[in-house]
């Protein structure tokens, strides 16, 4: 079995290898989290100890890939925790009602992994009379290339992991924005013209652009405390004056950054900018 042990010296070797030369952030995430990911393709590739994983990371280019990959969080579905959405569809009511018809109403699926959070969006301003789905503009980042590629893709398989079906079934009459061939769930054009997709990295980069609604959920659990502020400051930043910010049903919001967001929904982790948070 793999040795898993975070205070091992060469545990901190390899992560410090993955952030210089793989370029991926680990200092951002919980080190826990980083070991579990790790210790998986250990398993995987049968090696017993980090130094020696190491030292086939330096030599397997697709070994490399696979652990990015494995490391990058995409835990996802369609309409995750439906009494979420029922409150964002509220929420999608109140900023229809908002300026003119002209308008657009912007909304930022940020770490949107591959997608399906951000065709939820569309397909429930699709699916109510009092949202002018014309008016909505949605875009999903991620800082996974792979991934964006499939949320462009727009196909997604049945598996008995990954029931389909059953993540669209709070929108009722689903087959009105998917279409199904066999296993295979495509979403349709009228849902995927209103989305487009962008790498972006939270911690690192400024948001893109200014938004009505922002939505960035179950990132928050797998990134350490420092992180979890620059991140917060991020979306603070691109939150239009009493713009609306969703985050995960298990999150909270830093003490640091509490007084930027106003609760709505506070079980469901719906919260509203302040006037401190669009001070920028």
């Amino acid at each position: 079995m793999p040795s898993s042990n975070t205070d091992d010296p060469a545990f901190g070797r390899l992560l410090e290898y993955v952030e210089d030369s793989l370029q991926f952030q680990t200092s951002s995430y919980n080190d826990a989290y980083l070991d579990r990911r790790v210790s998986a393709r250990m398993r995987r590739r049968r090696v017993d100890d980090y130094e020696t994983y190491q030292e086939m990371l330096q030599e397997d280019e697709e070994e490399q890939q696979a652990l990015l990959d494995a490391l990058s969080v995409n835990v996802t579905s369609f309409f995750r925790n439906p009494d979420v959405w029922e409150a964002l569809r509220e929420v999608l009511r109140d900023l229809s009602s908002k300026g003119s018809r002209r308008d657009p109403i912007k909304v930022w699926s940020a770490a949107c992994s591959d997608g399906r959070e951000a065709y939820s969006l569309a397909m429930l301003a699709h699916d109510d009379d009092q949202v002018d789905e014309r008016r909505i503009e949605i875009v999903g980042t991620d800082i996974k290339r792979e991934i964006l590629r499939a949320a462009r893709k727009a196909e997604y398989r049945a598996s008995e992991t990954n029931d389909v079906a059953e993540q669209l079934d709070p929108i009722g009459d689903w087959e009105r924005y998917v279409d199904k061939d066999d296993d295979i769930f495509r979403v349709k054009d009228k849902i995927t013209d209103m989305v487009r997709f962008n790498r972006r990295d939270l911690i690192r980069e400024d948001p893109p652009g200014t938004f009505d609604l922002v939505v960035c959920r179950n990132l928050f659990i797998y990134i350490n405390a420092e992180s979890k502020r620059a991140v917060f400051e991020t979306l603070g930043s691109a939150l239009e004056p009493e713009g609306y910010l969703t985050i995960g049903m298990t999150e909270t919001i830093p003490p640091r950054v509490r007084r930027q967001f106003d609760p709505v929904e506070k079980r469901l982790r719906i919260y509203r900018a302040t006037d401190a948070t669009v001070q920028r």
